[in-house]
Formats: C-alpha cells, sequence, structure tokens
C-alpha cells in the first residue's frame, strides 16, 4: 500500500518531468538535432543571387566537404546531407562521376575501394552493379547506404539546401544540361577552376551560380575581364588564413561576391574539436564569408555565437 508521503514524493516527481518536458519543448537545445530540416529556400535565379550577395555581418555559410562524414554517415550520400540538415543550414559540395553506361553518380574517388563495399574504376561498372554496394563511413565500415545518382540528389536538394559540383570527369554538356533538364538554376552551382570553365556554362545558361576558385588577384582579373558576373558565384580562395586573404576580401567585396575558405584539407585535420574550433571561428573572423568543412555540424556549433542578432539573407533560411 503506498503511503500518503510516498505518493505526494510520486506527484512532485511527475509535476518536475512534466515541467522539464515543457521547457524542452519550447527551448531545445542548441546543437541538437530537431524534427524538422533547416533549409535554404532558394525558388529562383534572383533568389540564389540575392542569397550569394556579400553583406557585412550576415550569418556564416556552412558548406559541408562531400556532403558531410559526421554521424558515421558516408561523404556523398543523401542521408548524410539530410541528417546534417536537423542540426543547421548548410549547402554540400558533392562529387559527381559517371559509370559505364553513363549513369551520373555520386563518389569523390575514381575508384570504389575506399568508400564502397567494391573494388575498381566506377567508369568500369554499369549503375546496376552499382547498386549492389554500400557505401563505407568515414572508417571504413559499410553502411546501409548505396551510391546516389546526381538526378535524386538534385531532387532530395530542391527547396532544401545548395548543391556545389565539383569537376570530377564528367562531360561540362552533360552537367549543364542535367541541370537545366531539372530546372536547378537556383540551388545548383558547379565548381569552375577558371573564367574559360565559368563561360562556357554561362553561354548554356546565364543564371548558372558557381563557386568560382579565385585564390590570387590575377585570377580575379582574369573573371573581371570575361565577363563573369561576380552576382552569381562565391569565391574560394584557399584553405587557410594568411595575410594575402585581406587583399581579396577587399575586391571580392567590393564586387558583392562571398569568399569561402575550405578547411577540409587543413584545419580539419587538427586532433581535437577544440583546436578545431577555434580555427573555425579565426576563418569568419578573418573575413571569409563561407566555411567548408568535413565536420559541418561541429562548425555550425562553433560558429553559433559569431551570428548577428539580425543577419541579412535569413529570410531564405527556415525550419521545414
Amino acid at each position: 500500500m503506498i503511503s500518503s508521503c510516498q505518493m505526494r514524493k510520486y506527484r512532485v516527481q511527475k509535476l518536475f518531468f512534466m515541467i522539464a518536458a515543457w521547457a524542452l519543448c519550447l527551448y531545445p537545445g542548441e546543437g541538437k538535432a530537431q524534427s524538422a530540416l533547416h533549409v535554404i529556400d532558394l525558388k529562383t535565379p534572383e533568389d540564389a543571387r540575392r542569397f550569394l550577395q556579400f553583406a557585412p555581418g550576415r550569418r556564416p555559410v556552412i558548406a559541408g566537404h562531400r556532403g558531410t562524414v559526421e554521424g558515421g554517415f558516408p561523404e556523398n550520400a543523401i542521408e548524410g546531407m539530410e541528417h546534417t540538415l536537423k542540426f543547421t543550414p548548410a549547402i554540400f559540395e558533392i562529387d559527381p562521376r559517371m559509370t559505364r553506361d553513363s549513369v551520373i553518380v555520386l563518389m569523390h574517388d575514381a575508384t570504389l575501394d575506399r568508400t564502397t563495399t567494391g573494388s575498381g574504376n566506377i567508369a568500369d561498372h554499369t549503375f546496376a552493379e552499382l547498386q549492389n554496394l554500400r557505401l563505407k563511413d568515414a572508417a571504413g565500415n559499410p553502411t546501409p547506404y548505396k551510391i546516389p545518382t546526381l538526378a535524386a540528389a538534385i531532387e532530395w536538394a530542391r527547396g532544401k539546401t545548395i548543391l556545389n559540383l565539383d569537376q570530377k570527369g564528367v562531360p561540362y554538356p552533360m552537367i549543364a544540361d542535367l541541370i537545366k533538364k531539372h530546372r536547378a538554376e537556383a540551388f545548383v552551382m558547379i565548381t569552375t577552376h577558371s573564367a574559360e570553365h565559368a563561360r562556357f556554362y554561362l553561354n548554356r545558361n546565364p543564371d548558372q551560380i558557381f563557386s568560382a576558385h579565385i585564390k590570387t588577384r590575377e585570377q580575379f582579373e582574369e573573371y573581371e575581364k570575361a565577363g563573369i558576373p561576380f552576382s552569381q558565384l562565391m569565391a574560394y580562395i584557399g584553405p587557410h588564413i594568411k595575410e594575402e586573404n585581406q587583399e581579396l576580401y577587399s575586391l571580392l567585396h567590393a564586387k558583392g561576391a562571398m569568399a569561402m575558405i575550405s578547411s577540409a584539407s587543413s584545419y580539419d585535420k587538427l586532433p581535437t574539436k577544440g583546436a578545431r574550433r577555434e580555427k573555425y571561428k579565426a576563418i569568419i573572423r578573418d573575413g571569409a564569408s563561407v566555411l567548408e568543412t568535413d565536420f559541418p555540424i561541429e562548425a555550425a556549433e562553433a560558429l553559433r555565437k559569431l551570428h548577428p542578432k539580425k543577419a541579412p539573407k535569413k529570410r531564405f533560411i527556415r525550419k521545414k
């Protein structure tokens, strides 16, 4: 038989847990996954140009390198990108490659060995054959996930994010035609290594957006002379914080373009989360507007306190 004292204790405990649950619903912890996705919703090329426009004090943009490798997800997997958006809005750099039967899939390496349960060259396998394989996580463990097509990634990304397509040997016209077929100009950008490269895509689609390699003043001037609109690009300026960046920031910002530093090959290699966090903050304080990283969730948490209270371009970011 339950005593009156025990009953009061039970009621107090029940009330405590009810209040705690209510508070958690109203004030979910920062850096914790939510049921809703944090999306970047760009519907038109004009939306893309407005989102890419540099503005002093704007919220830093997080870019996942090869999607992400966090949470046990494999790189270049739609599931990993979806997981990231549960924590933070982000854009994603991904790697299109072509199979033997001309299907464009996502895979960084030309071979299957490192990131899948298969072996050999991707170009020697049909898409159907690749579907018998499973992707591996960063530790080399097989996952339940399969190699996705670029077309599937584009349709997944619509209304959620921007995809940045690196160059991995797929013919330029095939990439341009696929973007046009899916009417994805507002949210699919292309990595370009020269102004001539960008000009090819612009001649096919005047609304195309870019992640342009502009690491020197000379490269900046090449894009300027070629008439590549800076309103349709963000500039990748390299993997390090260095004094030379300041000139590029000035040139790019004067054109209304954001600058991106990628820490994937540099500061992501630091051994501790604390050391990486300090470098992520230093990148934004240096002047970059976009941080590309293998750890987009970790980076988003590190940069959260740097978010301005009233950030420009926030209108494109919402929960879905």
